[in-house]
């Protein structure tokens, strides 16, 4: 799933291509994609896009009085085209989901790999009027998310701090890959209760957190949308490198299993050694 930097990198890269431009027209082709009806994604049409931000591991392209907003989710990518064919695609077939094309004649598809479609956009006239938008917790490479700020998140929940750092709620825009990366960093268990937490590890996760992520943002810069997945998987340290060395100690990296997704660890630079258990109810075995 595209996290953080390489939603930083796309919104840079749209900021690049998009902003000044005019936007001739606007097709969804997969039923799942438009999550909005009102206003129809044809009021985009004629309109000037005026903006590319991020929220968490939303873009947000404003054009007119309109906000675009995109969720690449588990399985979707941006792809630039500087130019499509003459004749429009056919709705449902293939990868396909949303394509957006300027009045130059170049613009970009939105597709989604796989048989779960998960991709997300909406048209709103306020960001907030998305509820999963409205619900992000900080940006946590905001200038004003401080290490007091990060303190204070983590203090009112009692969670494993893997689910904590991943939760949108509470930090936005990290997701199973930095959270791995993160805490392999601050040499953390990620089945380490928040409440459990001192203030020399609320340091060191937050240093951790923020030393990751601004060097995923600062590798991703500059990098063609179409090898950004290439670049954040090589760059991984334990995350998806099961049964490889970790780059620190050399230690096995080892891995706990879900029903739905995986994380990655050291045990030696992690957990002191131990193995966790490979079960949804994790514990380090005794």
């Amino acid at each position: 799933m595209p996290e953080l930097p390489e939603v930083e990198a796309l919104r840079d890269f749209l900021d690049d291509h998009l902003v000044g431009r005019e936007i001739a027209r606007v097709l969804p082709l997969a039923i799942s994609v438009l999550k909005t009806y009102d206003p129809p994604p044809t009021e985009l049409e004629g309109t000037t896009v005026t903006s590319v931000a991020r929220r968490g591991k939303f873009l947000d392209i404003t054009a007119g009085r309109l906000h675009l907003l995109i969720h690449l989710a588990r399985a979707g990518w941006l792809q630039w085209k500087d130019s499509f064919p003459a004749t429009p695609p056919r709705p449902g077939k293939g990868p396909l989901a949303l394509r957006t094309v300027l009045s130059g004649g170049d613009g970009f598809d939105l597709t989604e790999m796989g048989t779960t479609k998960r991709l997300a956009v909406h048209l709103v006239h306020d960001p907030a009027d998305v509820p999963a938008v409205a619900r992000l917790g900080p940006d946590p490479l905001a200038e004003s998310f401080d290490r007091d700020a990060f303190a204070t998140v983590l203090g009112g929940v009692r969670r494993q701090v893997k689910g904590a750092l991943r939760d949108q709620s509470l930090i936005a825009g990290i997701g199973n890959a930095y959270s791995d990366e993160i805490l392999h960093v601050a040499k953390m268990s990620p089945f380490k209760l928040t409440t459990a937490l001192g203030d020399e590890d609320i340091t060191h996760l937050y240093d951790a957190m923020r030393t990751t992520l601004q060097d995923a943002v600062e590798r991703s810069r500059g990098v063609a949308a179409g090898r950004l997945k290439a670049e954040k998987k090589s760059s991984m340290r334990v995350h998806g490198r099961t049964g490889q060395p970790c780059p620190v100690c050399g230690d096995t990296v080892l891995e706990v299993s879900f029903s739905d997704s995986s994380l990655q660890y050291c045990p030696t630079c992690q957990t002191g050694g131990k193995p966790l258990a490979d079960r949804r109810l994790s514990r380090l075995l005794k």
